[in-house]
């Protein structure tokens, strides 16, 4: 998918996400496989290494991106940390990584520039990816509330 449609993606990267990221969730040097709808738009990004297939994002009919596993594992190593990630400790780790949603009272850090409804990778302290999904709460809130979910989790890592 190295035609037209890579600086597209990578445009729109980095706007949801931040400056620079669309390089690192787009790469020059990965092949990938990409499922278009009938009008040709992208709907899902996958990178394809050998027999592997990783989904990296899905493209929303709102124009935004939904994270896969491999898309929120890239998005923590483009950006530094606590950015575009929720953190949680040892006690909800287990449950987030089966894609149990992740709550306010757990969560020990926090990019404080997330927004409701912003895609973003949950993470272990040691820094293990473990999710992926939708922030229900902006940051100040996600530190502030002992009740509530914090992240609608999508995908977990197990």
């Amino acid at each position: 998918m190295h035609e037209a449609g890579l600086p597209e993606l990578r445009t729109l990267a980095d706007y949801q996400f931040g400056a620079g990221v669309g390089a690192a969730l787009f790469p020059d040097d990965d092949e990938y496989e990409v499922d278009r709808s009938k009008t040709g738009r992208p709907r899902q990004v996958a990178t394809v290494a050998g027999d592997e297939r990783r989904r990296l994002v899905s493209l929303g009919t709102d124009g935004r991106f939904t994270l896969g596993l491999a898309g929120g594992e890239r998005i923590v190593d483009a950006l530094d940390a606590p950015g575009g990630r929720v953190v949680v400790g040892d006690e909800s780790e287990p449950f987030v990584r089966e894609g149990k949603n992740v709550f306010a009272k757990f969560v020990a850090a926090v990019d404080p520039q997330i927004r409701p409804s912003d895609e973003v990778a949950v993470v272990h302290e040691d820094g293990d990816v473990l999710a992926v999904g939708r922030a229900e709460l902006d940051a100040a809130a996600m530190r502030d509330f002992d009740t509530g979910m914090a992240v609608l989790v999508r995908e977990g890592a197990d």
